[in-house]
């Protein structure tokens, strides 16, 4: 067998478990995460539900998700500097009392019937920036509320709280949008951010003066550090493409919603199958962590996932009035995440396990940049979706994903193991 595949079979197998729940302040941390994290997936449901009730148009849905992924990688980048030279439990209470302060407005906006698109893209953007300076203060303050050797169990958990949520609160979402409307689930949104600064001002968390000042050539330096290691930059590199070409169809759902004629509630519940998708995929890859062939596995979950969006927009194509089309979307919609979870959660468990730990923050902080290129990503399928249809939106998507792993996979069959290291 090729010496790259036997590779990454060894470096993926290690086991996952909830350690980090045993620390106090990590466990109060977690669970009032919940409330952030979970107003974050509901909001993300409602203001595309919004834009396309407001206007209609596939390009608005994609001009949402550019409003909030470049505020957010822009911010991402300043966001690790601030995270380290900063209280990380003051930037978070910070971060959350904003994003409240956001929340109610736009529900006071939408509530009053003055709101329009251009509010609901402004908001999106300014929530994008304070998410970019939050994601790096939330991930690196784990250090300070668990032991050293709880950290795996700190990231397989914060993962599981992201995938928990999108499986049950989209679905939540889009009961309460059709009972209530969209102003009454930003309300909540912003109640939600509410419950995670009251627990962050109860949690103790010291502050440790950093030394070292010239923290933008530390970025440079992580940004040096991938682009030098052939096995780091492609994998990065096929996450970001999954992610902006493949996993950025969620952003235009709204449109397959109306396409299947499913409404509110049907749109929740297609957001939440992919919650159950990934959920399901991180629990069967999890199995085949120690297999010989955790490579083949993870890429080939790559192709498989390329290959549900094209059975997701051939559906919607060319049976997207017929009963059954809402029942078959969910199906090729839990596929996908389950296939993509293969991936990712694989490549995420080498890149973890190979990067030097003076370089974790900074490369693992460039590898965060992927969930802003799925909002992103939207801008793209939003346009080809307004020039010709969604369903070929989605299929261009996948046709990028399939090329692209399948190049890579002939990239990793050429690479010989030296020294015991791969490149």
């Amino acid at each position: 067998m090729d010496g790259t595949w036997l590779w990454l079979s060894e470096t993926g197998g290690r086991s996952l478990n909830l350690q980090a729940l045993r620390s106090r302040p990590y466990r109060r941390f977690w669970l009032g995460s919940i409330g952030s994290t979970g107003a974050t997936q509901m909001y993300f449901v409602a203001m595309a539900w919004l834009v396309f009730k407001l206007s209609g148009s596939a390009f608005d849905l994609g001009l949402l998700g550019a409003a909030t992924a470049l505020p957010t990688i822009a911010a991402t980048l300043a966001g690790g500097l601030v995270a380290d030279r900063f209280n990380r439990r003051n930037v978070l209470i910070v971060t959350n009392l904003l994003a409240a302060a956001l929340l109610a407005a736009l529900a006071l906006l939408d509530a009053t019937g003055v709101v329009k698109v251009w509010h609901v893209l402004a908001v999106a953007g300014l929530l994008g920036m304070v998410h970019g300076f939050d994601l790096p203060a939330r991930i690196s303050i784990f250090t300070a509320l668990i032991e050293p050797h709880q950290m795996m169990s700190a990231v397989a958990l914060n993962s599981i709280l992201w995938q928990a949520t999108r499986m049950v609160l989209p679905a939540l979402g889009g009961i309460l949008i059709a009972l209530g409307g969209t102003a009454v689930v930003f309300m909540l949104c912003s109640t939600g951010f509410i419950v995670m600064i009251l627990v962050l001002i109860a949690l103790a968390v010291p502050h440790r003066t950093r030394t070292r000042s010239n923290t933008w050539h530390d970025f440079i330096d992580g940004a040096r550090f991938i682009g030098q290691n052939r096995l780091f930059y492609l994998l990065i590199a096929l996450t970001w493409i999954m992610m902006f070409f493949g996993t950025s169809y969620v952003q235009i759902m709204p449109i397959f919603v109306d396409i299947m004629g499913s409404e509110e509630r049907g749109y929740g519940i297609l957001i939440s199958a992919t919650g159950v998708g990934s959920v399901l995929g991180t629990i069967i890859i999890s199995r085949f962590q120690q297999n010989k062939n955790l490579g083949r596995i993870m890429l080939g979950g790559a192709l498989l996932a390329a290959l549900s969006l094209y059975g997701f927009a051939a559906n919607a194509g060319f049976a997207g009035d017929s009963s059954y089309a809402f029942m078959v979307a969910s199906g090729f919609a839990i596929l996908y995440s389950a296939f993509s979870s293969f991936y990712l959660i694989s490549s995420m468990t080498i890149l973890q396990l190979k990067v030097p730990d003076e370089l974790r923050g900074r490369v693992m902080g460039i590898h965060s940049i992927t969930f802003s290129l799925i909002a992103l990503g939207g801008l793209s399928a939003g346009s080809l979706a307004a020039m010709v249809s969604a369903p070929f939106a989605v299929a261009a998507g996948a046709t990028v994903l399939l090329l692209s792993t399948g190049w890579m996979m002939m990239r990793f069959n050429t690479v010989r193991q030296l020294d015991g290291r791969t490149l």
